[in-house]
């Protein structure tokens, strides 16, 4: 069973059977929204790019993103950029797995966000939304819906960290604005 997460809501990451995931899958998904013009309905392709940033404490070790698909360490991985999306209804655009099993002691924090690189707004942007699946199945643990539209180039979704022996996943859903992950350092880090 799924859950739809608000702001700064925690879930932990743990099997209904008490067993931890051994790996997740964060995806990401959105459709650009029509707007009216002089002749009727339009769109424009909208390249949002999701990027997970591993962390020790509050220092930044890595980083997964359409220009390095597989972390150092081979742990985290990305499926590739898409350019346009087009999903936004229940398939991912974009994903990033994560191997929890596999992920270095010393990275404690993994945030998740998104960015619009060819500098759209989220007003922009409909059905985008951040989920975390059990890879191992595909059953979805988690959704974070992006609402509102906005008029910011990104969003600092969601992490997951070490919690006792296990993960979770918190839901942040903070507006930002940058074309890329870089340009949302100085946001992450309130959140670490």
């Amino acid at each position: 069973m799924s859950v739809n997460l608000s702001k700064g809501q925690a879930v932990s990451l743990r099997k209904s059977d008490g067993g931890s995931l051994s790996s997740v899958r964060m995806g990401l998904g959105w459709q650009a929204a029509p707007r009216r013009g002089l002749f009727g309905r339009r769109t424009r392709a909208i390249d949002l790019d999701a990027s997970a940033v591993l962390f020790a404490g509050e220092r930044p070790v890595d980083v997964v993103f359409f220009k390095h698909l597989v972390s150092d360490d081979g742990s985290v991985q990305h499926s590739g950029d898409n350019l346009v999306g087009g999903a936004g209804q229940g398939e991912d655009d974009e994903s990033v797995m994560v191997d929890l099993q596999h992920v270095p002691s010393n990275i404690d924090q993994i945030v998740f966000t998104v960015n619009s690189f060819t500098g759209q707004t989220f007003a922009e942007v409909e059905n985008a939304f951040c989920r975390l699946l059990d890879a191992a199945n595909g059953q979805e643990l988690a959704r974070y819906t992006l609402t509102g539209g906005g008029d910011y180039t990104a969003q600092i979704m969601a992490k997951v960290q070490r919690e006792g022996g296990g993960w979770q996943m918190t839901a942040i859903g903070e507006p930002a604005s940058g074309r890329t992950f870089q340009d949302l350092m100085p946001a992450i880090v309130p959140h670490l």
